[in-house]
């Protein structure tokens, strides 16, 4: 063989081990809330997703996960909108999306059109996205908003004795769920609802809002996240708002608890459910928490990591513990990679994690009170922790399908 073509040989060689290494690459698309209302809840998941690669790293193998990320407004049509491009112009292969409700559904309904690949929630907890003609490629390792809710119900009833409430939501899937979720069991026990509010994302005058708030009721449940909460406890503070105060996931959150002005104050005592609780003693939770803190400077992050930051995080630990179990096998429409999804149980911080057949998360729930640590800074306390939450709340299925689907006035205040 001739110098030249033992040459060209050797150069035909490097350029098809660079192309072996280029194809060694698994791409990953990412969506967050980065703009809008829900611009502060999509900054820290993804300060959540970035702690778990930095726990769990990018390697599958002798391959690494490279992540796109895009950026979305809350609304469905954002959400739709960066998918189709990830996929379109950036040829990801695996989608962790989206955050909120409403972009849940109609990610999930936009999987279907895409069976060849695989989807894995990143935070949003609308019900419908996961019990209602859920996608086959559709994983979702958070628990929905009604999930969420559970235990808070009793013990506003129970324990607290309020017997009337009202609430105050926004007006879209995941507060529908949420609300229905705090309904059904604090009308259960009988307790009574007898006024709730919706307004929408993005609103900034509340005066009609509090103005409109019964005074016969013993505290007020507010469904509220992002800038929306804030807006409303400043405008609820200067009209001399004094009522017990009962919160959704969202709004006892580090993304609240952690902002500016006093206003948060008023959520002092607040009592609230949610997929998480931040004085939780439990070791994995302490750990998480620690990678939370040194991954980010203090004036980069919340003293605690918010619900969203602790959903990435699980949904980028079960996309990488699922590839490796897999060793990155993406063949055949991915079905090993899926049938792995669909059976792993994560020992996630906020407690044990399976899917039930739609793929959706049967989780721990917690139930929890606003305190101030005494320096300033307010935190979710754990008042009780309940594993396993399934999501038909553990009623039978044939009794809960008959409920109907959370919106503005589903459920009635009744016992199912």
């Amino acid at each position: 063989m001739s110098k030249c073509s033992m040459g060209l040989l050797a150069l035909s060689s490097l350029f098809l081990s660079g192309a072996a290494i280029a194809q060694e690459k698994i791409k990953v698309g990412v969506t967050a809330t980065l703009e809008g209302t829900y611009t502060v809840l999509g900054e820290d998941g993804m300060r959540g997703h970035q702690t778990a690669l930095n726990v769990l790293g990018k390697k599958i193998g002798d391959k690494e996960l490279e992540f796109i990320v895009a950026s979305t407004d809350a609304t469905p049509d954002s959400a739709v909108r960066a998918v189709r491009k990830l996929i379109e112009q950036d040829k990801v292969q695996i989608l962790l999306s989206p955050l909120s409700g409403d972009e849940g559904i109609a990610v999930k309904n936009f999987a279907k059109t895409h069976p060849e690949l695989t989807f894995i929630n990143a935070a949003s907890g609308a019900q419908e996205t996961t019990y209602v003609d859920p996608a086959p490629n559709f994983f979702r390792y958070n628990m929905d908003g009604a999930q969420w809710q559970v235990g808070l119900g009793k013990y506003a009833y129970e324990d607290k004795k309020y017997r009337k409430i009202a609430t105050v939501g926004e007006d879209y899937s995941f507060i529908y769920t949420q609300v229905f979720g705090l309904v059904l069991e604090f009308c259960g026990m009988g307790g009574q609802v007898t006024n709730r509010q919706w307004v929408p994302l993005g609103t900034k005058d509340f005066a009609s809002v509090i103005a409109a708030l019964p005074d016969d009721v013993d505290a007020i449940y507010l469904g509220l996240g992002g800038a929306d909460a804030v807006n409303f406890l400043n405008q609820y503070q200067q009209a001399g708002g004094k009522a017990h105060l009962m919160g959704g996931s969202i709004m006892i959150d580090q993304t609240i608890l952690s902002s500016k002005g006093n206003a948060k104050n008023a959520l002092i005592g607040t009592i609230a459910a949610s997929g998480q609780a931040d004085t939780w003693e439990d070791p994995g939770w302490q750990k998480f928490v620690k990678a939370y803190q040194d991954a980010f400077p203090p004036n980069k992050r919340f003293p605690s990591p918010s619900l969203l930051a602790t959903n990435y995080y699980d949904s980028t630990m079960a996309l990488i513990l699922a590839l490796r179990q897999v060793n990155g096998d993406l063949s055949n429409n991915q079905a090993k990679f899926k049938e792995a999804l669909a059976k792993i149980e994560l020992d996630a911080p906020n407690g044990k994690i399976k899917l039930d057949s739609n793929r959706q998360a049967i989780g721990t729930n917690f139930v929890t009170e606003v305190v101030d640590d005494g320096k300033g800074a307010l935190f979710s306390k754990v008042v009780k922790v309940i594993p396993n939450v399934n999501q038909t709340l553990g009623y039978d299925p044939a009794v809960f399908s008959k409920i109907g689907l959370p919106s503005r006035t589903v459920p009635e205040c009744k016992k199912y």
